[in-house]
């Protein structure tokens, strides 16, 4: 069996989990799931093997999945394999917890809690979800190009690849996290170099995520240095290695409704979210539209 996608999800939600095996076949990720050949023989056996052969394991997230033996037995497996997990949030006013709530802790959950609002609203959420997978465990899917997209003449969707990292894209001003690459010096950690806003992405505006304790750093893919925040000088920067001002915590945005991938990125040490105000980064200590970032 080769390296795929795992679906796993709790009965109730069959419908949205075929529809989204389908749209991600489309896309030419191997996918696996249950209901589509996953399950010959013991039942146990053929979960085990779904989830040993599995890159990714992408898990509809609901209090009915929460209760699941099978879902339980499933994610506990993944987890104790190390395999990634990329959560899905189907339910409303609803959030994990107990042994649910532990494994998926500072995870990163895709929200499709209003996906079958319309068919854009879905494309959406199923292009935040392919990019996940792809950032979680794109180096190991065999990805086919897709085919033409009958509805739309000769036009092809594009291939799905792994990025170097992620991309921070301010939600007002459309401008970019970006590593200058220029050098200042800092008498207590000598050189710095210069985090500004640019208009593309381009290598200066991807970020490897590195996962810390009850915390994540960004490394900038060009020049290797983690991010961090000085609130004395009220500026953003990046060095050569992580400590306290160089922790960050990525969370859900939970008030957008755009059916993009919105996060507010808050310094650990500082407890201020990562802001853009008069067109320059800045710390805030309370979250406001300026404080909302997409990912990309």
């Amino acid at each position: 069996m080769a390296p795929h996608v795992m679906l796993s999800y709790q009965w109730d939600n069959q419908a949205l989990v075929k529809r989204v095996y389908d749209r991600l076949k489309d896309d030419g990720l191997p996918v696996w799931m249950d209901i589509e050949g996953g399950v010959s023989g013991n039942i146990n056996d053929a979960m085990a093997a779904g989830v040993e052969e599995a890159a990714v394991v992408c898990l509809f997230m609901t209090p009915a999945y929460q209760a699941s033996r099978s879902g339980k037995k499933e994610l506990n497996y993944a987890d104790s394999r190390g395999v990634p997990v990329v959560p899905v949030m189907v339910a409303k006013n609803w959030e994990a917890s107990e042994w649910l709530g532990l494994i998926t802790a500072g995870l990163l959950w895709i929200d499709f809690r209003n996906s079958e609002k319309s068919d854009d609203h879905f494309e959406k959420c199923i292009k935040s979800l392919v990019d996940e997978i792809m950032f979680s465990g794109g180096d190991l899917l065999s990805v086919e190009a897709p085919p033409p997209d009958v509805n739309d003449g000769a036009m092809e969707r594009p291939s799905r690849r792994k990025q170097p990292g992620r991309g921070f894209r301010h939600a007002l001003t459309g401008l970019y996290l970006w590593e200058s690459g220029e050098q200042k010096f800092h008498p207590a950690s000598d050189t710095r170099n210069s985090v500004e806003l640019h208009n593309s992405p381009g290598d200066h505006g991807y970020w490897e995520e590195i996962r810390g304790d009850n915390c994540k750093h960004y490394r900038s893919f060009i020049t290797n240095g983690y991010l961090g925040y000085d609130p004395n000088g009220n500026y953003t920067y990046t060095k050569a290695s992580p400590h306290g001002a160089e922790e960050w915590q990525l969370l859900v945005d939970e008030t957008d409704n755009s059916a993009e991938r919105a996060v507010v990125v808050k310094n650990k040490h500082s407890e201020l979210f990562l802001a853009v105000f008069n067109g320059q980064l800045t710390g805030q200590k309370f979250y406001n539209e300026s404080c909302k970032w997409f990912l990309e």
